[in-house]
């Protein structure tokens, strides 16, 4: 959903540096604004790194957008300001609700000949990130409950098409599945509601781990969204 112009207001990446608190001992979550054009492939934006490749990166997660409507609110809750990238998203965008857009929907960055990115996962907020706002002087008391109770977790991208973003890009959705799974619907199915799980068979490409959820839940393989 469409609620202003819908731009890219900062592109964002980071590298893994080294951090103790880190669960693995190093983090990315630190993303550094970027001026100019970035160029992005199939497993994310040059000149960014993922750390913990167990858990992120890879083509369903290769770009991770959150809103700057989004930000607000948590800076408004946290009482704080939030710059853009805080939450360690790729994209910063302004101008549409990244978290009603359906899985599978399609976005294009930068034009006509733009770049075109899928939605194609959801973030799972972890300690590191509930550190890492403690860290930054934010009030981390239970993040991660409170970050998963909002449902609003902002989208991972697939790359279809690469090309470049920059800071300012028009982001326009050039196709909308549909079936009506959002962001929203795809993360409260896997964390606290899964009797939701079963409408994530509506999803085409839904991600290997998403269906071995359901599986478990129906009891049985699940069948695939054109027979579901």
């Amino acid at each position: 959903m469409v609620t202003g112009e819908a731009l890219v207001r900062s592109v964002n990446v980071g590298r893994p540096r080294a951090a103790p608190w880190a669960g693995i001992g190093r983090t990315a979550i630190d993303k550094q604004q970027v001026l100019g054009r970035v160029a992005v492939g199939p497993l994310g934006l040059d000149g960014d790194e993922v750390a913990d490749t167990r858990h992120h990166g890879g083509p369903d997660k290769a770009v991770y957008a959150f809103a700057r409507e989004d930000l607000d609110r948590w800076a408004g809750v946290l009482g704080t300001e939030l710059p853009d990238g805080h939450f360690g998203e790729n994209l910063t965008t302004t101008g549409i609700d990244v978290n009603e857009a359906e899985m599978g929907e399609r976005w294009r960055v930068g034009g006509p000949d733009g770049t075109v990115l899928e939605v194609a996962s959801v973030r799972t907020p972890c300690n590191d990130f509930k550190t890492w706002m403690g860290r930054t002087g934010h009030d981390a008391r239970a993040w991660v409950r409170r970050f998963a109770e909002e449902g609003r977790p902002g989208p991972y991208l697939r790359v279809l098409v690469p090309g470049t973003v920059a800071p300012g890009d028009p982001l326009e959705v050039v196709h909308r599945p549909g079936h009506g799974v959002t962001v929203t619907t795809f993360f409260r199915a896997l964390h606290g509601h899964p009797e939701l799980l079963p409408e994530l068979l509506r999803v085409e490409a839904l991600p290997a781990q998403a269906r071995e959820r359901v599986e478990t839940y129906l009891g049985s393989p699940a069948s695939t969204a054109t027979g579901a």
